[in-house]
């Protein structure tokens, strides 16, 4: 399987789409940290968490990083997993190494996890570069707790970006055109992006509480709740952010990691199942196929 991972990572690193996914990264990267340098300015060192501002922080225009990421995130996931099976199929390779002695599970196996090595490497190089210019740019280094809190955030970036990877693999078994696989991926994304959070859930909600709960169905709404309560420590609740209304929920007093990990649990934990399960189904159902050369 080793051999299998390092090809997909040099079809991966040699790629057009990947090279236009990092330039992507690298946008997002400097327009978080000018949106930063514009938010940040009046803050003074020493208090709170300044260096976890660099990623929280809005310009007048342009939003915060963990907004672009957020943006991002589900499209690199999408665009690394969508043509993973079918288009090998399609290109009669699949039946080709399949007829040799590898095992059917190893293919599969080794896609899903090239996918998260590439993902894990444009998530880790978005925060070190915004760490590193932010650092030069505000003077002030960042506490072992603020390191702790960026490090779960990238492992939380990373599951949430599996997820969608995931889900782009199912649909690439589950349907032999490339284009249906990805317009049926981007057609999820929006929906649970601006549909289901914006329209569907305000629409049938009666309560907050079924709101709330309503809401949390959506993937989209566990990674912006886990992300508020890592990245933000004065949050103390678990309602959906909004532009603007930060402040108004804010609490003096910051929680403690500990606290933090505690409420953000079950989102972690349910982005995880919900990433196993895409990728189990896909598994399953590419294991059962019938795959015949082309």
């Amino acid at each position: 399987m080793i051999t299998i991972i390092r090809k997909e990572l040099a079809d991966y690193f040699t790629s057009i789409r990947v090279f236009i996914l990092f330039l992507l990264v690298f946008l997002a990267s400097a327009a978080g940290l000018y949106a930063s340098y514009q938010g940040i300015r009046g803050i003074e060192p020493g208090t709170g968490f300044v260096f976890l501002r660099l990623f929280t922080s809005s310009g007048e225009v342009i939003p915060s990083l963990v907004t672009f990421i957020a943006l991002f995130v589900p499209i690199i996931g999408i665009a690394l997993g969508f043509d993973a099976i079918n288009s090998e199929r399609s290109s009669g390779t699949l039946s080709r190494i399949l007829s040799q002695p590898v095992y059917r599970d190893n293919v599969i196996n080794a896609k899903f996890l090239a996918g998260i090595v590439t993902l894990s490497i444009m998530m880790a190089a978005t925060i070190l570069i915004v760490s590193g210019f932010g650092l030069r740019m505000i003077g002030v280094p960042p506490t072992t707790e603020e390191i702790i809190r960026l490090f779960l955030y990238l492992v939380l970036t990373i599951v949430y970006g599996a997820f969608w990877m995931g889900l782009a693999i199912l649909f690439s078994v589950l349907f032999r055109r490339i284009a249906t696989s990805l317009l049926s991926s981007l057609a999820l994304w929006l929906f649970f992006g601006f549909f289901y959070v914006n329209l569907i859930v305000p629409a049938i909600a009666k309560t907050t509480e079924t709101f709330l709960l309503l809401q949390r169905f959506s993937p989209n709404t566990l990674f912006q709740e886990a992300t508020t309560v890592l990245l933000l420590p004065e949050w103390r609740g678990a309602g959906i952010l909004t532009a603007g209304e930060e402040i108004a929920y804010m609490l003096l007093n910051p929680l403690s990691l500990g606290q933090s990990m505690l409420i953000i649990w079950p989102q972690l934990t349910s982005l995880i199942s919900l990433t196993a399960v895409c990728f189990a189904i896909s598994y399953v159902l590419f294991m059962r196929q019938e795959i015949r050369p082309t």
